[in-house]
């Protein structure tokens, strides 16, 4: 760990947890409980008797001091954040079984790596690559999921995808994404938002500065989700995360978090029309090895049809089990990234993905289903397309493995 405000403060037992890459974030309560959450094998606790209540006191209050904070009965919380870490202590005034901290690394690299993503079915390659080009089509997207599965270091590496002649400018309540740092020669400008300049102060300046990507770290208020709105309907481009589970429930999500009684078809059509993707990141315990993977669930993509309906379409959904289906994605999108002058990856869209259907979509602004519902295609572990036999009845179609058995189908945009 290399962080120049915090480097005056001894950290203790505590030092090797930071110095280890595989560990995100050390959590202490319960006068003594130590739990950590790691790459590798999600969250656990850990025995050590040299972290204990007078230890964590110590540390609170040396971090008081770098800040210039109080922490005492009177000021029972503190934050304090450098350019690595990001610590929250509750005192014991108010934690009464003992002072409370969650520590947080936000280092300044990017985690993912595409051969190793690749290697540890992290995404599927031809998946990958589709969301590449996406990137470089300048598709808006939104990236959701749960606490911990990652959404920031996925937001990191498709921003590492941008061109290095567009600008871009971040906008955090809390430094995470720490492009500037990583990638020094381009032009990025790190924005906080704070008691002072809030979301919209900081949008107003920020469009002044002419980005070509607004990357918001995290939709988790309405002043947040009137930032992304108002930034996409004005021609920039956006990269950002929000707390869903499901990729397809990001507009409903993003609408839930508004203060205000805005008539809801009109706000969902707003960003069907000008977010073409919504990425789902899984966090989950694998039964066999025990080991915590982390994964794309779903790509989904939106949009608004010349019948000025909002529809979604999920073109890639990965169960727990780890079964694949897939679509092709809708004209809508394919003429977007084309009209931006990049090509979809070679083999992307595949005929058999359409065979039995001609739909999948749900009209969003009368929540009733299309007429046609397709059946996605399942993939196997090779990530080929496992052939079908004909079904006479379309209505009972259901994808039957290389045994001849037939497997349940999970609806697409349940």
């Amino acid at each position: 760990m290399q962080d120049s405000l915090f480097s005056q403060i001894d950290f203790g037992p505590l030092l090797e947890y930071l110095n280890n890459d595989d560990i995100t974030d050390i959590s202490y309560s319960n006068g003594g409980q130590i739990w950590l959450k790691t790459l590798s094998q999600g969250i656990f606790r850990i025995e050590n008797p040299n972290v204990n209540n007078a230890m964590m006191e110590k540390l609170a209050f040396q971090c008081s001091n770098v800040m210039g904070k109080s922490f005492n009965a009177a000021h029972p919380f503190l934050d304090s954040e450098s350019a690595e870490l990001r610590m929250n202590f509750v005192h014991d005034s108010i934690a009464t079984n003992g002072i409370a901290c969650v520590i947080r690394k936000t280092p300044a690299k990017i985690r993912l790596e595409k051969d190793k993503i690749i290697a540890e079915k992290y995404i599927t390659l031809d998946v990958h690559d589709f969301l590449v080009q996406c990137v470089l089509a300048h598709c808006n997207i939104i990236v959701c999921g749960e606490t911990g599965s990652g959404k920031t270091e996925f937001v990191k590496y498709l921003a590492s995808k941008t061109k290095e002649n567009e600008k871009i400018i971040s906008i955090e309540d809390t430094l995470e994404l720490h492009l500037d740092r990583i990638f020094p020669h381009r032009d990025i400008v790190a924005m906080k938002t704070n008691n002072v300049a809030s979301y919209s102060d900081v949008l107003v300046t920020c469009m002044r500065q002419n980005p070509k990507w607004i990357l918001l770290s995290e939709v988790r208020s309405a002043e947040a989700v009137m930032a992304v709105r108002n930034s996409i309907s004005s021609g920039h481009y956006i990269l950002s995360t929000i707390h869903a589970d499901k990729a397809s429930s990001i507009p409903n999500r993003m609408y839930s978090l508004l203060e205000t009684n805005q008539e809801i078809d009109q706000f969902l059509k707003s960003i069907y029309r000008y977010v073409q993707l919504g990425v789902l990141i899984r966090g989950r315990q694998d039964k066999e090895t025990k080991r915590f993977i982390r994964e794309v669930g779903e790509v989904t993509e939106f949009y608004v049809t010349e019948d000025n309906e909002a529809k979604y379409n999920t073109i890639y959904k990965k169960t727990p089990e780890g079964k694949i289906y897939r679509k092709n994605p809708s004209k809508y999108l394919i003429e977007y990234i084309e009209g931006q002058g990049v090509t979809i990856p070679a083999g992307f869209i595949n005929p058999l993905y359409d065979k039995n259907d001609n739909s999948n979509d749900i009209n969003v602004a009368s929540s009733k289903p299309a007429q046609n519902v397709m059946n996605a295609q399942p993939i196997n572990q090779n990530n080929n397309v496992v052939p079908l036999k004909p079904v006479q009845n379309a209505m009972n179609t259901q994808p039957i493995n290389q045994n001849n058995i037939i497997n349940n189908i999970p609806a697409s945009n349940s």
